[in-house]
């Protein structure tokens, strides 16, 4: 197992949803923590709230996982600030709403260079401090969307699928090096969390009433909790977890999709417009 008291983590994506409460759960198991986000008043308002409660060496970092020199940047200054860094969670992501007719190339090359190439781009900056160490671990968030693909996430879909991809294949790679490295690959269902209410709109979605509904059927749809996914991810990172799924909603879609690869769509679409009628 990988041990989370007297441990230090970096976690992206801390100032809010489940980066949040992954952070507030981490420390209150005695770990200290390196937070980043692009939100600073969400990180000091995360690092306060852990202050008032626990003596641990927590720092703030302003980073846009978009960007690969200020993930390195971040990397540099978590492991000088904690030496025995040796858990790294990646979470940060965005979501972009729309067809893919209604999104252009730079709208998706935008979500592609936070949901995927930052998670790459932070394994590596991370990976040889990692290898040092008696034992670490890696948490790569991807998406129950990691799993399915539904109709309007041609965008959030790819990603996910490519942070699934690269985080099995490198940890397959680094239990054959016989690595202290262990890693874990999540795939949340529905969350309550802002990610639908901050997404970007599709340059070629002119429907706002569209982008309404979505919201909508997301909260209504979206039933678990930030903690209670934080604290499925740390009971998965003490158990040394390959996958995590987070919710019933996400083992009854992995399910599904093992049954019906090719068909489960039309599953699926007619069991949330039921759910979302239901809650009505």
């Amino acid at each position: 197992m990988t041990a989370i008291r007297g441990a230090a983590a970096a976690v992206t994506g801390a100032a809010s949803g489940i980066g949040r409460a992954l952070a507030l759960e981490l420390a209150a198991r005695g770990c200290d923590l390196a937070l980043a986000d692009r939100d600073e008043a969400g990180l000091q308002s995360v690092a306060a709230e852990i202050a008032k409660a626990h003596s641990l060496v927590v720092t703030v970092h302003r980073v846009d996982v978009g960007d690969p020199n200020q993930i390195e940047a971040f990397a540099q200054a978590a492991i000088a600030a904690h030496p025995n860094l040796n858990i790294v969670v990646n979470n940060a992501g965005v979501a972009l709403l729309g067809q893919f007719s209604e999104i252009d190339q730079a709208q998706m090359d935008w979500l592609m260079n936070i949901n995927f190439w930052g998670v790459v781009h932070s394994t590596r900056a991370f990976l040889p401090h990692l290898s040092r160490q008696s034992e670490a671990h890696i948490v790569n968030l991807s998406s129950i969307f990691g799993i399915i693909a539904p109709p309007g996430q041609t965008a959030y879909a790819a990603a996910k699928f490519a942070v699934r991809g690269f985080s099995e294949s490198l940890r397959h790679e680094l239990a054959m090096a016989k690595s202290p490295i262990r890693l874990s690959v999540v795939h949340p269902g529905g969350v309550a969390t802002n990610i639908v209410r901050n997404s970007r709109t599709g340059v070629g979605m002119t429907d706002n009433i569209s982008r309404a509904q979505t919201i909508e059927r997301f909260d209504k749809l979206a039933r678990t909790t930030p903690a209670t996914a934080a604290l499925r991810i740390i009971k998965g990172i003490e158990n040394n977890a390959p996958r995590i799924l987070i919710g019933n909603d996400a083992r009854f879609m992995d399910l599904l999709q093992r049954f019906r690869p090719g068909t489960y769509w039309a599953v699926l679409a007619r069991r949330i417009e039921k759910a979302v009628n239901a809650g009505k």
